[in-house]
This record gives structure tokens, sequence and C-alpha cells, in this order.
């Protein structure tokens, strides 16, 4: 998902008060995406991290440790790691999901091959673990290479529950926080560890990027269904022809009586989809407020995004932290 900008967002001025720090971030990785002997790992990279993409979780690493105190250098150099392992599971998951469009432009399977996706992806992978070795924190180091250990245990658990309309809410979750909410917090988490801040600061970041991570996935599922295409990047039911068990249809399932469940079981396990079948998937989504309740859920945890941040020292950053958590949700109204 990918957040619209004007001037008045707070990403927008998140980043202008970053805008330096984000300059030489993206100056390392330019440096650090290059390959001297495959120059197809620059071209794949670069489709992808210069796409137009806001930079959010190198944006959530650099806000942390600013607000934390932080005067040092190697905060750059985790904002580079969270965007490499970022990037990375991008190149995977759309060879995963057959994916043939990504931030409104064709993937870079598609442009290149498989093959090469998930060899770049693997490539940066290597290289944000070098990123983050060069902070010399051990702490650190086991953060970001437990987020990454969770992502990929996420993208494996999301593909054993796929296409199974015995899904649970709480296996959805755990999805989510495996493939979305792990970065988020370790993005964070580690802006207040490079910072040495107090143990209680370090905790508030990290519940408050789990927090948003899930608001965020929450929200992006439902756009799914009610988004505008020129925003996301995505054409509306992309997630429902791909037969992909996102929280609006989990709830719809378990409300669905006999009828309802053959019209589930048809489109997702079968996959025998036919025309009609997005708007009447609709219908009885709205039939039983299941668009509505996933709509309450991700403000839910927005909220609990901002209350996080009550523990953490009055700071311009701090305001504007709360101020995302609640515009990922915003646009839902």
């Amino acid at each position: 998902m990918s957040l619209d900008s004007t001037a008045r967002k707070p990403q927008d001025r998140l980043a202008a008060l970053l805008a330096e720090d984000l300059d030489r971030v993206n100056t390392l990785i330019r440096e650090r995406m290059a390959s001297r002997h495959a120059p197809r790992i620059p071209e794949v990279t670069a489709h992808l991290v210069e796409a137009g993409g806001k930079r959010l979780r190198p944006m959530l690493v650099l806000a942390a440790a600013r607000l934390c105190g932080y005067t040092g250098a190697h905060h750059l150099r985790l904002a580079a790691t969270v965007e490499f392992i970022h990037t990375a599971t991008l190149l995977h998951d759309d060879v995963v999901d057959e994916s043939r469009q990504r931030r409104g432009r064709p993937t870079a399977n598609l442009l290149w091959d498989n093959k090469s996706s998930v060899l770049v992806g693997d490539y940066l992978f290597a290289r944000a673990f070098q990123l983050m070795v060069e902070t010399g924190s051990l702490e650190v180091l086991d953060i970001l290479s437990n987020a990454a250990a969770t992502i990929a245990e996420g993208e494996v658990l999301q593909l054993q529950a796929a296409r199974n309309l015995a899904t649970t809410e709480e296996t959805y979750l755990q999805v989510v926080r495996g493939k979305t909410a792990a970065l988020f917090s370790a993005a964070t988490e580690a802006g207040g560890v490079i910072a040495d801040a107090p143990e209680d600061v370090r905790r508030a970041l990290f519940a408050y990027g789990d927090a948003l991570g899930i608001a965020f996935q929450i929200a992006d599922d439902l756009l799914d269904f009610r988004g505008d295409a020129t925003a996301t990047g995505k054409n509306v039911g992309d997630d429902f022809r791909e037969r992909k068990l996102t929280l609006p249809i989990i709830k719809a399932v378990a409300r669905a009586d006999a009828e309802e469940r053959a019209f589930w079981t048809r489109v997702i396990e079968t996959g025998d989809q036919r025309d009609g079948d997005l708007d009447h998937a609709l219908e009885l989504m709205d039939r039983h407020g299941t668009l509505a309740a996933t709509r309450d859920e991700a403000m839910a945890w927005a909220a609990r995004a901002r209350e996080a941040l009550g523990a953490v020292p009055p700071h311009e950053f701090r305001d504007i932290l709360g101020e995302i958590s609640d515009y990922v949700v915003a646009r839902l109204s």
C-alpha cells in the first residue's frame, strides 16, 4: 500500500523534517544496491526502490532515533536496512503471488523473471545484514534478524492458510504480525535501541510499531474492496481474484449461511470465479457488515498505536508519529 502525498499529510511533514537524513539514507541505499559483477541487481532493485514509495519504514527508524535524542550516524544504516528487507520481501511476495502490478507499475518478475526477483531479493537480505553488523549493536542485530525470521514465518503461515475457509481471525492476525507489523515494530524499536533509550521507551516504540503495522495491513486489505486504484496501485478486488483470505472475507465466511458458504467455497477454495462474483461478494460483506467491522478493527489498532506513544517523551516527532497512525485509517472513512 502506498501513502499518497500532499504537503498536509503527516508522513510528508515527517519527510520534510528528516530531509537531510533521508538524502543520506538514499545515497547509502544506492551505494549498497550496486554490484560490480551483476548489473541486473541494481536494475531490479532500482525498479522498486525508486518507484515512488514513501520510505515509511526508514522514516520510522529515523524518527524513533531522533525523538530519543540520537546524534550519531548508525540510524542511517538501520533505515537502509529496513528498506532493503522490505524491498526483498516485496520481490519474493510478487513471485509467490504471481503478481503483475506493484505501486501502479509492472512487477520485477514480470519485467525480468522469477529467478531474478528471488535472487536479487536474497542479495538485498544479505546487504541488510551487512548494514546491521556495521552498527556494532548485538541488540539491534537481534531485533532485526528476529524480524526477518518472523516475516518469513508469516509468509509461510499465509501460504498454509491461503484459500482455506477454516482460517480464523486469530490466524489472520498472526500472518499480519509476521508479514507487515514485524518490520514496523523492529524499525521503531531499533531506532530507540541505537539511541540508548530507556527500556520503557523502547517497549513503547515497539508497541507503537506493532499496532501501526497491524492497522496499516488491515486498512490495506479493506481498501482492496473499497479503495481507489490510482491511490493504492492495485485494482479493486485484486485480493478476491487472487483468492486471498483477508479479514473482510474471513468475517463474511464466519457469518455465512449454507448457501453463502457454498459461494465462498466455489470462489475461494475451488477458484471457480465467474462474472458478477466480485459484486456478489461485496453484497454479502455489506449484508453482514464485515467491511464496517474490518474498518472498526483498523481504527482500534490505530488508536492503540497512538496510545503507546504516551510513554515516549514529548517531541515533535512523537506528535507526527501519532498523526501517522490516524492517517493510515483516515482514508477508510
